[in-house]
């Protein structure tokens, strides 16, 4: 196993914190990180009780 820059480390753990949903997706070529990309999902509430009361 590699050594992982602290940076690197930083900014991954700083990506989870700040997400709700979503992914991270850390890419190794040589032992090494060299590239993080991150997916983030925003969910909404349902309206089904809204649509219900229209009925």
């Amino acid at each position: 196993m590699a050594n992982v820059d602290q940076a690197k480390a930083n900014f991954i753990l700083s990506t989870l914190k700040n997400m709700e949903y979503g992914s991270v997706i850390i890419t190794v070529h040589d032992g090494a990180i060299t590239q993080i990309d991150k997916t983030e999902k925003t969910r909404f509430a349902s309206n089904n009780s809204s649509l219900k009361n229209k009925k």
